[in-house]
């Protein structure tokens, strides 16, 4: 088992290695110029079509259940704790970099949206499927190249989707509450079940209501935080900036690290490039793949520019970054460090407000990546296959929230990464159709 774990830690480094994060920046700097920085100049314009309906055209979900079963699967733990490991280790220059991610990233969802809903097809049971492994054999045809992806999907859906979420809820209720791994893990099953047997159009309707509250739950706690320590707002803001080029906050003083890390947790975050997002985009009801695609780019600005500004802003205001944590006598980082940013503001409420959220952006994760994971799976297997891969997915809740099974989420990790190859390769040798798909 340690040799297997060894492996795959190896395996681990270089799919996630400094050569994928660049090229994941790197298309979509490239998206961002051949699509005249959209993202930008039609920012406002792609808000107000989130609520824009268009019930008489093909899909499933409406824009708006699209984009948000899609930050569902986004919104997650790496929000809380992806940012603080980010500031943690990069320094405060990392959140820069975590937004240039985004920034870029935009074009990337915007991308993989538009591609989504142009090459989506209609199964044997009335739903739309789509996604990169459609647009990449019907638009590329590279057949194996999309099979690729559906694999990898699968299977990561089961880690970073699904057992590393339950565990973190399981965590959190039992540090927070005292409520024990095995209750908690029944909990979520049937909570879980509830909605996933249900499909995409129950995920859809369920996230729609669900997404806005934790989202807002959570940032106005972060609201509260910021107003309360208004004073200290200027100075974190200009230590992102002052250390986004210098390493001398980073662990190790490296340049590098600070890129690094604030690279890979705003990737980590919005998952633009890996492929994920797209597949809920395409079960969208609209007549014009553009629509959707301007919605979905606005889940990145959500996820990345908003919900990890709040995380950062309130651990570089709260004065806790670099202290020692009592309990393993180690400088805080991870959810630790964003739990006690809270609670240094807020004592006796901040620690349950980050602890609440935790628990609801994963159990949202867990919705999101069922639904990619099945239709994945789907496009391997065909429809029929779809059941039985729904009872895996809601026992491996359980599972996840009773134990460690540290090897099985490092492979899902690594599985995870691997998606994003053949994504990347479909997004740049079809940028031609998405400019062309796009009216200027």
């Amino acid at each position: 088992m340690d040799f297997i774990l060894e492996l795959n830690d190896k395996l681990n480094a270089i799919v996630w290695g400094p050569p994928m994060l660049v090229l994941i920046v790197g298309t979509g700097l490239f998206l961002t110029l051949r699509l005249k920085g959209l993202q930008f100049t039609n920012l406002i314009y792609a808000h107000k079509l989130i609520f824009t309906r268009n019930d008489d055209s093909e899909g499933d979900i409406s824009n708006y259940q699209a984009l948000t079963t899609a930050l569902a699967a986004t919104i997650g733990t790496g929000n809380i704790a992806g940012v603080a490991t980010a500031i943690a280790t990069g320094g405060p220059g990392a959140v820069f970099w975590m937004w240039i991610t985004g920034l870029v990233g935009m074009a990337t969802k915007y991308a993989e949206a538009i591609l989504a809903v142009k090459y989506r097809v209609k199964d044997k049971n009335g739903e739309m499927a789509g996604g990169p492994m459609y647009y990449i054999e019907k638009g590329l045809g590279l057949k194996w190249l999309g099979v690729l992806f559906a694999f990898f999907g699968s299977l990561a859906a089961f880690g970073i989707g699904n057992m590393v979420q339950s565990n973190s809820v399981a965590d959190a209720i039992y540090t927070q509450f005292g409520i024990s791994h095995s209750i908690t893990g029944i909990i979520l099953v049937i909570f879980s079940a509830l909605v996933i047997i249900g499909g995409i159009k129950t995920i859809g309707t369920v996230t729609s209501y669900f997404v806005p509250v934790m989202a807002l739950f959570y940032c106005l706690g972060g609201t509260v935080i910021l107003i309360l320590k208004a004073a200290a707002v200027p100075a974190a803001l200009a230590s992102i900036f002052a250390n986004a080029f210098t390493g001398k906050a980073a662990v190790g003083g490296a340049l590098g690290t600070v890129i690094r890390y604030g690279v890979a947790r705003g990737v980590f975050s919005n998952e633009a490039g890996l492929g994920s997002a797209p597949i809920a985009a395409a079960a969208a009801k609209t007549d014009y793949p553009a629509r959707q695609a301007f919605v979905s780019m606005t889940q990145t600005f959500i996820d990345t520019l908003v919900v990890c500004t709040f995380t950062a802003l309130t651990i570089l205001t709260s004065g806790v970054l670099g202290q020692i944590d009592p309990n393993t006598g180690q400088v805080y980082t991870g959810a630790a460090l964003t739990s006690t940013a809270f609670e240094t503001v807020l004592p006796g409420i901040g620690g349950i407000i980050v602890s609440v959220g935790i628990i609801l952006f994963a159990y949202s994760t867990i919705l999101g990546w069922c639904y990619y994971g099945e239709k994945c799976l789907e496009y391997l297997a065909g429809e029929g296959a779809v059941k039985y891969y729904r009872i895996v997915f809601i026992a491996l809740i359980f599972v996840g929230a009773v134990g460690g099974l540290e090897s099985v989420w490092a492979f899902a990790d690594t599985m995870n990464g691997l998606m994003a190859a053949p994504n990347l390769i479909g997004l740049l040798g079809l940028s031609g159709v998405v400019v062309a798909e796009t009216n200027f």
